[in-house]
């Protein structure tokens, strides 16, 4: 499914780099995950299959774990509880979701528990990570002393998010909801890393959004996903190197190796890489979840 379908009572409000969001009878949205793929802001292609049914088998048993530490947008992720209107289009099988309409925060929630990616980086210059001081002589791929909050803007489509401090936060949203989506974002990496440590995965970043529903803060959009977070592989995590991922590193690793230069025309993914792309995401859920995809 490359483009957003005409679906009953529903309105197209946004076809994003992988999901396509819909207003559903005027006062909740359905969310339908594509098998899109994007890397450095751009969607590529050919398809992942399946991606989208991963996505959101991942992010529904997420919901599910982390219910009692703060509610969230579902109404129902399960194809049989929906509408006879819509479950005329069985591709929405498994991969699409009635949700809340919240009122959507504009902070990329962002905790990191490593040293990894962009916050690497920006370490080898200055031992900080979105202009938090960290102790000095960390290696790549190192345990933080303590997972930190580094918040950026939300983009729109096509612009990059830009890192911000929790000052600027505060200034954009106010005091008590920059330190309520501050200390919740924490708790969830924590209570998320501890299980995925069972399952031998590391969590070393993740990416979370919130909103506002009848007054209160919610958990929306998608959590824990290969997508929104970085996972490694606990049997093969070295420290002082870059990892090998179960997310979409890989596609990034293999642009990055092509040199392009992250503009138009944009690369055409190779078949190896799409099909070790798909094996990366069934491996990340079936270690998640304890279930065969």
């Amino acid at each position: 499914m490359v483009t957003a379908p005409d679906l009953p009572n529903c309105k197209l409000l946004h076809s994003g780099k992988v999901r396509d969001v819909y207003e559903y009878q005027n006062d909740k949205l359905f969310i339908v995950a594509t098998d899109r793929i994007s890397a450095f802001d751009y969607i590529l292609s050919p398809l992942v299959t399946d991606k989208g049914k991963i996505l959101h088998k991942i992010s529904m048993f997420w919901f599910d774990f982390v219910q009692n530490v703060i509610p969230n947008h579902i109404i129902t992720g399960n194809f049989d509880e929906f509408p006879e209107e819509l479950k005329k289009f069985e591709f929405l099988k498994d991969r699409s979701m009635i949700v809340k309409k919240a009122k959507r925060i504009d902070i990329e929630c962002i905790v990191r528990g490593y040293l990894a990616g962009s916050g690497w980086k920006e370490y080898q210059k200055s031992q900080t990570v979105c202009g938090i001081k960290l102790p000095a002589g960390l290696r790549e791929s190192e345990k933080l002393p303590e997972p930190i909050f580094t918040p950026s803007t939300k983009a729109d489509d096509g612009e990059h998010d830009q890192n911000i401090s929790f000052e600027e936060t505060v200034k954009l949203i106010g005091e008590d909801l920059a330190a309520q989506i501050n200390e919740i974002s924490i708790t969830l990496y924590k209570k998320v890393s501890e299980y995925c440590a069972t399952r031998g995965i590391i969590l070393a970043d993740t990416k979370l959004e919130f909103g506002i529903y009848d007054g209160k803060l919610i958990l929306i959009d998608e959590i824990f996903t290969p997508d929104s977070s970085r996972f490694w592989e606990k049997d093969k995590y070295e420290v002082g190197k870059s990892q090998d991922s179960l997310d979409k590193q890989f596609v990034r690793d293999y642009l990055e190796k092509i040199k392009w230069n992250k503009q138009p025309p944009v690369p055409v993914l190779p078949e190896d890489v799409v099909n070790k792309t798909r094996e990366k995401y069934v491996e990340a859920y079936e270690k998640i979840t304890g279930r065969k995809f």
